[in-house]
Order: C-alpha cells, then sequence, then structure tokens
C-alpha cells in the first residue's frame, strides 16, 4: 500500500507555494558558471555567496555515514529547528496537540505552546522509561506527534527499545525518535528503522559528541515525501557556508570523534565511582549519554556551592520526579578532577 503522508500534515500546508531562491534555478553540474541571478557581492570571499539551499554535497556525505538516501535527509538550524518545523507543519494550531514523555527536553513543549498547538503528558514510569500503556490510552485522532529523546535528557537514561516498536506501531500520528546523544548510547540507532515505518521520524546533532554546538547543525531522517514538505517549508538558506564547510571536515574526522567519545565515556564512569563516596549525594542514575544525572541531599544548596566554587552545572529538580536532582555534563579529566575536588570538600 502507498504510503499517503498527507494525512499527517496541515491541510492549508498542502497547497503552499514555496519561496524559490535564485540558487535553486539552476544546477551547474560542474560547469564555471558566472553568477549573475543573485545580487551578491561578486568580490571572492569565503562567504560573498549564497549556500546551496539544499546542501546538496553534503547531504550526499551524509547519506553514505548514516546509510540513508539522500532524498531522506533534512538537514536544521540545530535540532531545534526540525522541531519546530514539524510542529508547525503538522499540527493546526487549536486543534491538534503533541505528546511529550515527562521528565524530558524542554524545546517540545516551547515550540508547541509557539504555535499554539495542545500539549499532551503521559509521565515516564519510576525507572524513567515508557509508559505504552498510558501512551496509547489518552492518543487521539488530534495527537499528531510523540517526541521520544533516547537518551534522554535530563535523566541520561535510554528508553527499551521494544516499547519505541510498539509506540510505532499503536501512535495514531508521527513518532518523533530523538537521537541527540546516539554517539555515547549503548542502544544502536533506530534510523535503519525508517525502512519499514513511515510515521518514524528521527533527529540527530552535531552539538554533543561531533563538538559542534557553535555550528548550529541539526539532521533528520524521514520518509522522502516528508523531506520533500520540509524543503518547502524551511527558509530559504537556513544553513550557512561555514557551517555546510566545518561539517564537511568534520566528518572526515570520525576517528577523532570516536577517540572522544570513548574518553568521554571513560571519564563518566569515573565520577560514577567518585560520586559513590560522596556522602550527600544519594543517587547517581545509569547514563547512556554524557552527562549524569545524580540526586543530592539539597539541589539548590549544592547548586549554589558550586557556583561559588565556579563550576556550572544545570539544577535539574523543576522537571517531573527530578526533585534535588543536578545534571553535570562530563567534562576534559582536569574539569573533572576539579569537580571531584570540590564536591569532595562541600559540607
Amino acid at each position: 500500500m502507498k504510503f499517503d503522508y498527507t494525512k499527517y500534515i496541515r491541510t492549508y500546508l498542502l497547497s503552499l507555494t514555496p519561496y524559490k531562491s535564485a540558487r535553486e534555478e539552476y544546477e551547474a553540474e560542474g560547469r564555471p558558471m558566472t553568477l549573475l541571478d543573485a545580487n551578491e557581492n561578486p568580490f571572492n570571499s569565503l562567504v560573498n555567496r549564497y549556500p546551496d539551499p539544499m546542501q546538496r554535497e553534503l547531504k550526499k556525505e551524509i547519506a553514505t555515514w548514516k546509510g540513508v538516501d539522500e532524498n531522506q535527509i533534512y538537514l536544521c538550524n540545530g535540532s531545534d529547528e526540525f522541531i519546530s518545523n514539524v510542529i508547525n507543519g503538522c499540527c493546526e494550531p487549536g486543534k491538534d496537540s503533541i505528546m511529550i514523555v515527562p521528565p524530558t527536553f524542554g524545546m517540545y513543549k516551547v515550540s508547541a505552546k509557539t504555535y499554539g498547538v495542545g500539549i499532551q503528558e503521559v509521565p515516564l514510569t519510576s525507572s524513567f522509561q515508557l509508559d505504552v500503556d498510558s501512551i496509547l490510552e489518552i492518543a487521539d485522532e488530534n495527537s499528531k506527534i510523540i517526541f521520544l529523546p533516547t537518551p534522554n535528557n535530563p535523566t541520561a537514561n535510554n528508553f527499551d527499545l521494544d516499547a519505541v516498536e510498539q509506540l510505532i506501531h499503536g501512535f495514531p500520528g508521527l513518532v518523533v525518535v530523538d537521537e541527540a546523544y546516539a554517539e555515547f548510547s549503548s542502544n544502536p540507532s533506530v534510523i535503519p528503522w525508517l525502512a519499514k515505518y513511515p510515521n518514524l521520524m528521527v533527529c540527530q546533532t552535531f552539538s554533543k559528541a561531533q563538538g559542534m554546538a557553535g555550528a548550529r547543525l541539526g539532521m533528520a531522517f524521514a520518509h522522502s515525501d516528508f523531506i520533500s514538505f520540509f524543503n518547502r517549508i524551511k527558509a530559504p538558506y537556513n544553513i550557512n557556508s561555514l557551517t555546510i564547510n566545518a561539517v564537511q571536515k568534520r566528518l572526515k574526522d570520525q576517528d577523532k570523534v570516536k577517540q572522544e567519545v570513548d574518553l568521554l565515556l571513560n571519564e563518566r564512569k569515573r565520577l560514577e565511582e567518585a560520586f559513590a563516596s560522596i556522602s550527600f549525594i544519594e543517587k547517581y542514575f545509569p547514563s547512556d549519554a554524557n552527562f549524569l544525572m545524580i540526586r543530592v541531599d539539597d539541589s539548590s544548596i549544592r547548586y549554589k556551592q558550586l557556583l561559588e566554587n565556579g563550576i556550572v552545572v544545570r539544577n535539574s529538580s523543576k522537571n517531573l520526579n527530578c526533585e534535588n536532582t543536578l545534571r553535570i555534563s562530563v567534562g576534559l579529566p582536569q574539569e573533572n578532577n576539579r569537580l571531584i575536588e570540590v564536591l569532595t570538600t562541600l559540607s
């Protein structure tokens, strides 16, 4: 049966005629071209020309890297842009809802509120896993998207992949699996599942393990019909030339990325061992990411004490079922040494 993506899309946007940038009107195909079409400054520099609005060369490299077709890739100004695009593109304001599973990444709710979209919340279980039965019981015909960040932020744990697959089968809308911390995870990516589940979308980022948070590049992988739709509603030049060039360079250096990930995983283990001997740390939660969530006696006091000692962490206590917790990123060895030193001296 042919997949009908249109049932997931806002009706009004299906007839949208997108703005077509000058660079989209031709393909050079390697030929030298005299560019007099876009009112650019003709004096040569690294950035005097508009970038390729479809990022074709970069997508070719990412397609090879991730084992997908180029037409299954959407590149965005950080994953936040994709979250915004998918909510704006698929949810009718004042009618549809997204579903989130708190404690969870805060941008899902912020983006939904920005576009006047409802929010259904189904808390994670006491072990921070998906409550599949409750999700499917609460979901209705206007539940258009569920966001599943795995590893989860702020709790750092993976979700059970069997539970994720149950939701792909049973949820009435789109299932967006957010794999921002995929390189640190013991679970495999679900990107290969795209071949059998057209209602699945997966997003990853260059901001974490790839070490390019300042470049702002996110990646979304989905059925080609969805990617074509997102390309119609996105800003014409949403990825700048400096980012494209920097990412292409980083893609050639994945051995170094692997070394950095391995070092951070070893440092994460070292922090866990150190936390076990600090009296006011009541618990550290299992992590599949490059950060740890710990429960302390008083998170406000401990947060302020660390800040006074020049160490910035995240007080994650405002999140559901995360009372008196701190979220701590794994740093370089010398940074982690300083953290351990300070923690052991606090009273």
